[in-house]
């Protein structure tokens, strides 16, 4: 069964391998995309396959060794060598080979406004955008604010597989602490919503101009005459679903209009996904929910100083470094877990 999937990587990779620099796919756009991402998909199942390969050669030379009655020990350790590397690599391949989320590789968009709980909820919105962002920066990923105001934080994060960390920070964020607007000391609990967009390429969405109603209008809050001043908010509607955004970040109509496009795109696009399969977990509504305390991902516990992952039942006894966006922790044990179902559903399927 190794041998064969091995064969399937080798042949498949060596076709990408072919394909890629195809001058006409290149000239196909759509088709280069999507041959660019089988192959990133591939690049580690191959190298896996090759290593493969030589543990079996490995393997097979010291076989014949043990036959042809030469140096018997120094044979049959060559032998349990080669045997343990297979092993590791056969476990290693058949992960790799998992059937991932199709966005992994993609960038994200990433929206956060407050809950539950008045202004505190809006606090509480800026401090998971605050460890959201720190978070992405020191994994090296590049942050984009698209539109900052207060209690609503909507911006993009770049870098390969940024969506493959990311996706697991939608959902509601519960906090429990003391507002220090509180005189008597009572905790409160408050929430965040969080969701978590791949952001579609040109080639995944197609938006047709004439679906779209163009609104621009003047920018409110602060911002200087420029922007108060200006009909440089912009705010976009596509008819055929009603999905509607708005921007006013800019002092330029244009960067506005950019910037509300590639919002609209993300959400368009994931509503296009949850249309083709109802089991991907990238419907907005179901990682936001209502915003609720009682719905929750994750509580961030003040007095205690802790952070509890309710999906995967870890908690970390370190909040102050987690709101400096140290979430590995918490990112490892989310990754462990969806791959465990991926391996178990493949296991039930075959």
């Amino acid at each position: 069964m190794i041998e064969s999937l091995v064969t399937q990587i080798e042949v498949r990779f060596a076709e990408l391998s072919r394909e890629i620099t195809d001058p006409a796919v290149i000239a196909d756009r759509e088709r280069y995309a999507q041959v660019g991402r089988e192959y990133s998909r591939l690049e580690e199942p191959a190298k896996l396959a090759e290593a493969w390969r030589r543990a079996t050669d490995d393997a097979a030379g010291a076989q014949e060794l043990i036959a042809e009655g030469g140096d018997e020990a120094e044979a049959h350790e060559m032998l349990s060598h080669a045997r343990a590397q297979l092993e590791t690599i056969e476990e290693e391949l058949r992960l790799a080979m998992v059937e991932t989320d199709p966005n992994d590789a993609k960038n994200v968009i990433i929206e956060i406004q407050g809950g539950a709980g008045g202004d505190e909820a809006g606090l509480w919105a800026g401090d998971c955008y605050r460890m959201l962002t720190r978070y992405a920066e020191r994994l090296g990923f590049t942050v984009e604010p698209l539109e900052l105001s207060e209690g609503k934080y909507t911006f993009a994060v770049k870098g390969s597989a940024a969506y493959s960390v990311f996706k697991f920070e939608g959902g509601t964020h519960r906090v429990q602490r003391v507002p220090q607007t509180e005189s008597q000391g009572r905790i409160h609990t408050s929430t965040s919503t969080v969701a978590v967009l791949p952001e579609a390429e040109e080639v995944d969405i197609k938006i047709d101009q004439n679906d779209l109603q163009v609104d621009v209008y003047r920018s409110s809050g602060p911002g200087g005459q420029s922007v108060n001043t200006t009909d440089s908010a912009v705010r976009i509607t596509h008819k055929p679903t009603g999905v509607v955004v708005s921007m006013q970040d800019e002092k330029s109509q244009l960067q506005n209009r950019e910037k509300a496009l590639r919002v609209l795109r993300a959400r368009l696009y994931e509503r296009a996904m949850e249309e083709q399969n109802a089991e991907i977990a990238a419907d907005r509504r179901s990682q936001v929910g209502s915003g609720e305390r009682s719905e929750k991902i994750r509580t961030y516990n003040f007095p205690d100083r802790r952070v509890t992952d309710h999906r995967v039942k870890v908690t970390v006894h370190d909040l102050d470094a987690v709101l400096e966006g140290q979430l590995d922790e918490l990112t490892a044990a989310l990754q462990a877990d969806e791959k465990s179902r991926l391996l178990e559903a493949q296991a039930t399927q075959s």
